[in-house]
């Protein structure tokens, strides 16, 4: 196939670029190269003859009707977004316009090149979303795909928004949609302000390592090249309409987590040992979802699938990728909000 992926550059982005590339896809990478975009993190298939990046803004129906016309994919991969929770907080206008109004522009984009194509059978367009959508558990449960939507935060409420436009334009318009809703993902290439290589980063460097609260939020942690090999099999063999949530079976909380990460840093990377002093309980942010879990159950049970990866072997893998790879996490760490508290401009 030839795929249109947004957001190619980004952490999960560029995991399923890779893996379409590997897989033998021509990928049409489109970019806006915000702060958190890397062309590094797609490794060998950057040059690759069947990789073609594009700079532009999901934002920009000029921008993406000229890319539509030259490039003519088959689907479209929808993973462009703001994603950080911090962020939307402090900022929560950019949430907005990217993951609502982009999102909006590219539905009006695919569905005039599908018009203007005449509709063929093949054409799916994939929008990839969060479990933040449906809000906050309690100590039992999961999320489901009837689960009503109930965002706590900007983020949220932007993503929850998109996924509702989603839906709109196949029952308005009858573009063939799908949509796939995961837990945290974690894994190599995660760009420097999220809670996993923050954790690593700081006890590097002897650096305190801040937990929100008393750190028992819980998680569901989703490796990200599991997730991207989901992501390809619902786009290929999912029902359009149909969404499909993508979970790692990997509950733990926060305060968990990051021991786990350093005792394994404590038997990879013996300076600093024991990195688990370092931890230091900060003040909550704002709206702290208390849980959340999925039940990846239509997943498995229509397509197959389940993830191969436990948090313990994931944790592992992370952390020796980011012990070895200095050289692109370095150039990172004077990006703005890197190593800085976000989320508590309220």
């Amino acid at each position: 196939m030839k795929l249109l992926v947004t957001g190619g550059a980004g952490f999960i982005g560029s995991a399923v670029v890779r893996l379409a590339i590997s897989q033998g896809h021509e990928v049409v990478n489109v970019d806006a190269m915000t702060y958190a975009a890397n062309l590094e993190s797609l490794a060998e298939a950057k040059e690759h003859p069947r990789h073609h990046f594009v700079k532009a803004d999901i934002r920009d129906r000029e921008a993406l009707d000229a890319i539509f016309s030259e490039y003519r994919p088959d689907s479209v991969m929808h993973l462009a977004a703001e994603s950080h929770v911090d962020r939307s907080i402090d900022g929560p206008a950019d949430f907005i316009e990217t993951n609502i109004l982009g999102t909006f522009h590219l539905l009006e984009a695919a569905r005039a090149f599908w018009l203007q194509s005449g509709k063929p059978d093949g054409f799916r367009f994939h929008h990839i979303s969060t479990d933040e959508v449906y809000g906050s558990l309690g100590a039992t449960g999961q999320f489901t795909e009837e689960t009503p939507y109930d965002p706590r935060s900007p983020y949220s409420a932007s993503k929850a928004s998109s996924d509702h436009l989603v839906r709109a334009w196949q029952e308005t318009y009858g573009l063939p949609v799908l949509l796939t809703n995961c837990s945290n993902n974690y894994g190599p290439y995660h760009f420097p302000e999220k809670l996993i290589p923050v954790v690593i980063l700081n006890a590097i460097h002897g650096r305190p390592i801040p937990i929100y609260g008393k750190g028992d939020n819980v998680r569901d942690w989703l490796y990200v090249e599991d997730h991207a090999e989901a992501l390809l099999l619902v786009l290929q063999k999912g029902e359009t309409g149909r969404s499909y949530n993508i979970g790692g079976e990997n509950e733990r909380t926060n305060l968990e987590l990051v021991k786990a990460i350093c005792a394994i840093l404590d038997q990879e990377r013996l300076a600093g040992a024991p990195h688990a002093d370092l931890i230091e309980f900060v003040t909550d942010r704002p709206g702290h979802d208390a849980r959340y879990a999925i039940d990846a159950s239509r997943i498995i049970g229509e397509l197959g699938w389940k993830p191969s990866v436990t948090v313990e072997e994931g944790l592992l893998k992370t952390v020796r990728w980011y012990l070895a790879n200095e050289d692109w996490w370095r150039p990172l760490l004077d990006r703005q909000g890197v190593g800085t508290r976000l989320g508590n401009k309220v």
